[in-house]
């Protein structure tokens, strides 16, 4: 026997006198979201209402209160507006911009991961813009991860939960241990691990493992349970993304590196900084830069004696080389959860760095040895527990003063050479890496893309169609847009991205006629128009709730976001009926189908009453509607 589906209680409720509650969109660890209609503003919204257990907590209260204002007052293309927060007999919610298709970065990573790098990129520069927006107005989203970032049918990426995550954790901070953990533990910083403080680089690393699960498809660290996942982002490095995908160059493992370091004073200080870093990094891979020393040493934190190249790749590495600690386990395998921070975590979030520490020679300082026994140079042992030298050598004794001068005019030719050669390479270098290396952008917007493709590699460049878009001003087949931009310097050997275009974006004006109201609504949102003025009228031939009429007419070529004017019938008007007893026949029958009923009548002798005389009426009297039959004894 089937198990009956259970019973949303929320569906057709209406909140606050407002919002009218639709079908469930979405269950999580920390809300469930519904569509839902405004119907104050006449516009579909997004409601996410809060467990029901915070809804008793004042403090909580006020808490989310404060919290929705901030997130309110964010405003920018990438953030999911929120509209209003209120609470309804013991139903706490949130008024959220709602986002047509339902489809998250975590369908992206599903369908497309391992994404190119490029994609990847252009991809986490959107949200970088929106988080960037949100640390610059003082909000930490704590809460980073692909199910947050929705993607519009346009291909628009957005922001959601701004300020959620904080307000849910702090009403469930209330621990002996040092409170409750909340968040998504794949994406989780250490330091919200240990210490449970969270600020704008622990977005910035949440932020790095999103970008790594976009680079390879993977979430950089797993487990049995989630706290075994915690223990890992606390005490093991994320290895570099080209560790698992090959085609990855340094600078962008170096980028993904330097957001995800376990000590957050080595991450990049905000988003903002992060998103200045993308910009050079995707800058590189536009001009087709596979290795770029100077940017990949930019990228990663300064550390003694070592190569750009050596720390991006130590950082993988150590990743590797590091145990497998066995934090506790058989807790709750939610993504989302809750949990006690285990006295095992230490307090300090710095990461264990290994240092490579020089040990210098001090023998050059020192008089040189007497020669050994059979003139030769040897190496003697230092003292044991003596670190202070990496080993002393023994020399001839000096040569006579005679020798000096001769050997000194040698070796000042040698120096004289060497230092010749090494300013002609560094000429011939710094003409190769500056202006030698680079060429031009050439000016090719407006072409159709053969002659396009005729410019740009006449200039020993490559040409490639990127992408293709709507545009009122350049025709269809024509260039928009290329990156790099018309001037700027690419590679030599570079490719030229464009966009080309699809000519003025239109959609063809559906035919509404006899849809329900929620169909024709539906229909016009799916095709890019938007809902202008709904008016209800009666009507005798169309039935209730179906359109009557709609502008502009059907098959009509209109502009994305056009507003449609739609006229839904109210049904046949009703008819109040009153009692025509005692009057004339004629003048009764006449009344009654002044309005549209029709007339019965049926005689009977009465000798009160005189003939011709309504005795009688069915119904006396209510509503009745056109067509409807009225019966009169007579």
């Amino acid at each position: 026997m089937d198990k009956p589906a259970t019973v949303d209680s929320l569906v057709g409720r209406l909140l606050d006198g407002r919002y009218l509650v639709g079908e469930r969109i979405a269950r999580g660890g920390m809300a469930t979201v519904y569509e839902a209609t405004d119907l104050r503003l006449d516009r579909v919204v997004a409601l996410k209402v809060l467990p029901s257990a915070l809804a008793d907590d004042e403090e909580f209260h006020k808490r989310f209160a404060r919290e929705a204002r901030s997130a309110a007052r964010l405003t920018h293309p990438n953030v999911v507006a929120v509209y209003d927060q209120s609470e309804d007999d013991g139903v706490l919610f949130l008024a959220m911009e709602y986002i047509d298709g339902r489809h998250t970065l975590r369908d992206v990573i599903r369908s497309e991961a391992p994404l190119p790098p490029a994609r990847a990129l252009a991809l986490l520069e959107e949200v970088l813009k929106a988080i960037s927006a949100a640390h610059q107005s003082g909000i930490v989203h704590r809460d980073i991860k692909p199910e947050n970032v929705l993607i519009d049918p346009r291909g628009q990426v957005k922001v959601a939960d701004f300020g959620l995550a904080r307000a849910i954790s702090s009403a469930t901070s209330a621990t002996a241990t040092g409170g409750l953990l909340l968040g998504t533990v794949s994406y989780l910083p250490p330091e919200l691990v240990t210490t449970g403080t969270a600020d704008a680089r622990s977005d910035v690393y949440s932020l790095g493992v999103v970008a790594f699960e976009l680079l390879t498809g993977r979430k950089p660290h797993t487990g049995e349970t989630p706290i075994q996942v915690a223990y890992k982002h606390v005490h093991e490095n994320i290895c570099a993304p080209s560790d698992l995908v090959d085609g990855i160059p340094p600078y962008v493992d170096a980028f993904v590196i330097g957001a995800t370091r376990r000590d957050r004073t080595q991450r990049p200080a905000d988003a903002h900084v992060m998103l200045r870093q993308l910009g050079r990094v995707r800058s590189a891979m536009i001009c087709g830069v596979v290795d770029d020393d100077e940017l990949t040493s930019d990228l990663t934190v300064a550390m003694s004696g070592r190569s750009s190249g050596d720390r991006v790749a130590e950082a993988g590495a150590s990743a590797r080389r590091s145990p497998s600690a066995r934090p506790p386990s058989g807790v709750d395998r939610d993504e989302v959860f809750n949990f006690a921070m285990y006295d095992d975590f230490p307090a300090d979030t710095a990461a264990e760095r290994p240092e490579r520490t020089l040990l210098v020679s001090e023998s050059r300082h020192q008089a040189p040895s007497g020669p050994s026994d059979d003139g030769l140079a040897e190496t003697s042992e230092p003292a044991a527990g003596d670190h202070r030298h990496f080993g002393s050598t023994r020399l001839k004794d000096p040569p006579e003063r005679a020798q000096l001068p001769r050997r000194r005019r040698k070796r000042g030719w040698i120096a004289f050479l060497l230092v010749v050669l090494l300013a002609a390479g560094a000429g011939v270098a710094g003409w190769y890496y500056g202006i030698g290396r680079f060429e031009a952008t050439p000016n090719v917007v407006s072409l159709n893309e053969a002659a396009a493709k005729d410019v740009v590699e006449s200039k020993g460049l490559s040409f490639k169609v990127a992408s293709t878009a709507f545009s009122e001003t350049v025709r269809p087949g024509h260039v928009i847009s290329t990156s790099p931009r018309e001037g700027e310097k690419i590679v030599s050997d570079g490719v030229v991205l464009a966009v080309v275009s699809r000519g003025p974006e239109r959609y063809d004006m559906p035919n509404l006629e006899n849809m329900s109201e929620s169909k024709a609504v539906q229909t016009v949102r799916e095709n890019s128009l938007t809902v202008g003025k709904l008016n209800r009228s009666w009507n005798e031939e169309v039935p209730v709730g179906e359109v009557v009429s709609f502008e502009p007419q059907s098959g009509v070529e209109l502009k994305p976001g056009t507003k449609v004017s739609l006229v839904v019938s109210k049904g046949p008007e009703p008819l109040q009926v009153t009692d025509l007893s005692g009057q004339a026949a004629d003048t009764a029958t006449q009344t009654l189908k002044s309005l549209g009923l029709k007339v019965k009548i049926e005689e009977r002798y009465d000798d009160r009453a005189a003939e011709g005389v309504v005795l009688s009426q069915t119904p006396s009297r209510g509503t009745r509607y056109a067509g409807d039959t009225v019966r009169l004894v007579v």
